[in-house]
């Protein structure tokens, strides 16, 4: 089963290697952080290196917060990201500012 997964993932990983480069962090978070994470997170933009996440709320920023480097090792795998932003949804929601 092992075998297969690995296999699987290197499908996956080859793909997101042939999007174009602004999407292919976007493409990726889910590999990155795992079924559970990719769940409950969503993936927003990729811009200048930086990788917008948003989480449901403070929480699980905090958590995820101790993660980063693992997930930057993997994204790096396909893209250049240097850092990884999480936003929650309530924060998403607010209008930006001019």
């Amino acid at each position: 089963m092992d075998h297969a997964r690995d296999g699987l993932q290197k499908i996956v990983v080859d793909a997101i290697r042939r999007a174009p480069a602004a999407d292919a962090p976007v493409l990726g978070w889910p590999l990155a952080c795992g079924p559970t994470v990719a769940a409950r997170t969503r993936a927003l933009s990729f811009s200048e290196g930086v990788l917008n996440i948003e989480v449901p709320d403070h929480l699980w920023r905090n958590e995820l917060l101790a993660l980063v480097p693992k997930y930057l090792a993997t994204l790096n795998q396909f893209a250049k990201v240097k850092r990884i932003e999480f936003i929650t949804k309530k924060d998403a929601a607010l209008p930006k500012r001019a």
